[in-house]
């Protein structure tokens, strides 16, 4: 049996994984992404608060095709707007369809609004690389307009919903940012006028770690100056503020939504199985039930029996088990169902703060765990000139700051603006 013709629909981890497995084994894929670039999505958060610089986190999807391995690669820069399984034809945004052989679909998950009334119209989110520089703006125009302000009480208040990685890692930045950043960048304000709440429904934050580790994140939050409010449920959205399940409003003046991802709502239209989240259906070897020939990886994917986290090192893992499913079915040959190597679980709190939970059952944190978080990101980075970028870009905002804070920029922008 010959080679299939494989399509690979989204640029992420799980995509690019069984991209470069497959490229390796000789055989012609094509590679399908609305965005002409690949985003370290883990870092956006560094982005959005002017850490880091968006093309250090991004690169080029055309480059990573045409240095991949013997087969023949291609790119189609488009959004998948249906999947005609009879036809084994990608119906696409840009071009005609896309024939397939075989087809991975690896196109990540958006925000999961939970039906609450108002987030998808006033929340914003840091999936991507727009809605980071859109947050990034938001924030440091609402502190050029509160230095105008001729009222001291004036505050400006970041609100992040939800405890975990995300939510924590936003939260601990924005407050480093509040303590030791602004006195030197806004020297007309003080920091009690900028103000960041992180919202948590649950009794702790980071529920996937362990105790030591969520109790050592909670009180390094505190200390930095977040006002943290567990077993604290939403209820509605608004312009202007978050009202809470118990009754309580808090004025707000950006709200980050970081409670939950769940299916892009174009996958519904898809004609396949969807489970829990709007997530494709998938056996234990990632072909989606009813699809011989078509696999999800990735946060995109769910087995109800065997339910992987949403995070980088499963998407990886479950792109190179689909590509070598496909190179093995080619081949006549099987392989063992897909079981994930949990390899551990980071996050970081801010400057030297960080924890790190690693099988089997190790706990880190404080400066160790953060040198090992900034290490692993380093290395998962994509291209030599962005891990050097980052690295310096790094190193300086270390060893320079609050100083380095000042190199901020962001478009000026009306805070009262809501998502499109």
């Amino acid at each position: 049996m010959g080679r299939s013709r494989v399509v690979i629909v989204g640029g992420g981890f799980g995509g690019l994984h069984a991209f470069r497995v497959l490229m390796r084994a000789g055989y012609d894929v094509t590679l399908v992404d609305r965005h002409p670039y690949t985003t370290f999505q883990p870092l956006l958060y560094q982005v959005a608060t002017g850490g880091l610089n968006p093309g250090d986190i991004t690169y080029s999807l055309r480059r990573y095709v045409s240095t991949r391995g013997e087969g023949t690669g291609a790119f189609r820069r488009a959004t998948v707007t249906g999947i005609d399984t009879e036809a084994k034809q990608v119906v696409v945004s840009r071009g005609a369809p896309l024939p397939y052989d075989k087809l991975v679909l690896a196109q990540g998950v958006g925000a999961n609004f939970f039906g609450i009334p108002g987030a998808a119209e006033n929340a914003r989110t840091i999936y991507t690389r727009a809605e980071a520089l859109k947050v990034r703006d938001l924030i440091f125009s609402g502190l050029e307009h509160l230095t105008a302000s001729k009222d001291p009480d004036r505050r400006f208040t970041v609100a992040v919903v939800g405890g975990g990685a995300t939510g924590v890692e936003m939260a601990g930045s924005l407050a480093e940012m509040k303590s030791e950043a602004l006195p030197v960048v806004y020297p007309e304000l003080h920091q009690d006028n900028f103000r960041v709440v992180l919202v948590e429904m649950s009794d702790t934050v980071l529920a996937p770690f362990a105790g030591k580790l969520q109790r050592y994140t909670l009180r390094e939050l505190r200390k930095r100056g977040v006002d943290v409010r567990l077993r604290t449920a939403v209820r509605a959205v608004r312009a202007d503020a978050l009202e809470f399940a118990d009754g309580g409003v808090l004025d707000t003046d950006v709200v980050i939504w970081a409670s939950g991802v769940g299916a892009h709502e174009v996958v519904s239209r898809w004609g396949l199985p969807q489970g829990r989240g709007g997530r494709i259906l998938v056996g234990p070897d990632l072909r989606v039930v009813g699809h011989e020939d078509v696999y999800a990886v990735g946060d995109c994917a769910l087995n109800p029996d065997d339910p992987q986290p949403q995070l980088a090192q499963p998407a990886l893992q479950m792109g190179d088990h689909a590509a070598r499913h496909i190179i093995a079915s080619d081949a006549g040959e099987s392989i063992e169902p897909f079981a994930y190597r949990d390899k551990g679980t980071m996050a970081t709190i801010g400057r030297n703060a960080a924890v790190a939970q690693i099988p089997p059952g190790i706990a880190v944190d404080g400066f160790p765990a953060w040198s090992l978080w900034v290490g692993v990101h380093l290395l998962a980075l994509l291209g030599g000139r962005n891990r050097i970028q980052t690295m310096i870009n790094m190193a300086f905002r270390y060893f320079a700051w609050p100083k380095s804070a000042a190199g901020i920029i962001g478009d000026i922008t009306d805070v009262t603006s809501r998502p499109e």
